[in-house]
């Protein structure tokens, strides 16, 4: 898992929403990245409900959440459909962004559950494991306001 304090690292990738270019937001807005482990499954499916039941407090910071994983895009269209996402659910297929962020596994074949908040500097100001209240990241973008 990256650190506090370290600067994010840019990755380009597709989603739901289209390209996704992370250098094109690092240094202009805060970013919350979701490492979750897979599609259609309860504790993902809680988890990413929760953003969108939030999206309000979101926008308050004008933050820019990202769901990841190595599910193909037309499983993550599928998913985001059934459950009404409004955010991007990144395919990371290549298992690439995983690497960058220092995202281990379970098992040797599930990827770990983390969440990363990205200050508008683009330096990671919260990273933690774990299925995470959105009261606890929505106070690490309050604590880093820049």
């Amino acid at each position: 898992m990256l650190s506090i304090g370290q600067p994010a690292p840019s990755f380009e990738a597709q989603s739901t929403l289209g390209p996704i270019r992370l250098g094109d937001v690092l240094g202009k807005r805060p970013i919350v990245l979701i490492f979750y482990p897979k599609d259609e499954t309860p504790v993902c499916t809680k988890q990413l409900c929760a953003v969108r039941d939030s999206k309000s407090q979101y926008a308050e910071y004008d933050a820019l959440v990202l769901g990841v994983n190595p599910g193909s895009l037309e499983e993550h269209r599928q998913f985001s459909q059934k459950f009404m996402y409004d955010f991007p659910l990144v395919s990371d297929a290549d298992e690439r962004i995983r690497k960058l962020y220092d995202v281990g596994k379970v098992l040797f074949f599930i990827q770990q559950r983390i969440v990363y908040v990205i200050s508008r500097a683009g330096i990671i100001v919260y990273a933690q494991k774990g299925n995470r209240p959105t009261s606890e990241i929505l106070a690490a973008l309050q604590a880093h306001r820049d």
